[in-house]
């Protein structure tokens, strides 16, 4: 943006930015149109579809596709947020995906498998009473918010898939300014593509999203890091 400032430079700014975010939710969401064509599928036919036909691929395609696609996402966020910059948006996005592929595949495993756990216990149990109605609403909205920090820890730090669940669990429920500041912005992030601006999601949700959790989350971690740094000097 050399040469630009005042109204230009602001302008300049804004569209380079625009750019950035549409061009790699257009590539996020490409890559999980498989996965999109089956939940609609299931949506349309009132989720009432043959299980091995749309289930079983649908549990497959998430660690395959969505996960290590969403951590280029967040990888791509990082890199904006530390402004890091790319001469080919997309280049650098799925150099990114494709460099820790086999990892994300692994943690896709983990949390398509937890996400399971949850979504058959609501299904089967929270209509049973109010409580445990309230009791697995309260785990999935726990459960979403450890997604997030998960992927904003596994691409800001070098960890294997056991040590980013442990640290992603104690970062989850020990900062509860972090916990409700990313429920809240993805959820009306979310709300908004879903009511007014229907507009955001292909083109905009999934790169915001990244991009405003990991901004969080980074401004968390480097107040965690002066916290220790202080305690050392003491």
């Amino acid at each position: 943006m050399q040469g630009f400032s005042g109204f230009t430079g602001a302008l300049y700014s804004t569209t380079e930015w625009i750019m950035r975010f549409s061009v790699v939710n257009i590539l996020w969401v490409m890559i999980n149109l498989p996965i999109a064509v089956i939940l609609l599928s299931l949506y349309v036919n009132s989720f009432s579809m043959e299980f091995v036909l749309y289930y079983v691929p649908l549990i497959l395609l998430v660690p395959l596709l969505f996960v290590p696609s969403t951590m280029g996402l967040f990888a791509m966020a990082r890199d904006w947020v530390l402004k890091i910059d790319h001469p080919s948006l997309m280049k650098a996005y799925f150099s990114h995906m494709i460099s820790n592929y086999k990892k994300s595949f692994l943690a896709g495993l983990m949390l398509t498998f937890i996400w399971l756990i949850w979504i058959m216990d609501f299904y089967f149990f929270a209509n049973e009473n109010d409580l445990l109605l309230v009791v697995f609403s309260i785990v999935g909205v726990v459960l979403f918010v450890f997604t997030i920090n998960f992927f904003s820890l596994n691409v800001h730090f070098q960890m294997n898939i056991r040590e980013l669940s442990k640290n992603t669990f104690f970062v989850t429920i020990g900062s509860p300014l972090l916990f409700f500041v990313i429920l809240l912005s993805n959820s009306f992030l979310f709300y908004l593509s879903a009511t007014m601006l229907i507009v955001l999601f292909p083109f905009f949700i999934g790169s915001l999203s990244a991009y405003l959790s990991f901004a969080v989350f980074y401004r968390f971690s480097l107040k965690m890091q002066e916290k220790a740094i202080i305690n050392k000097s003491t």
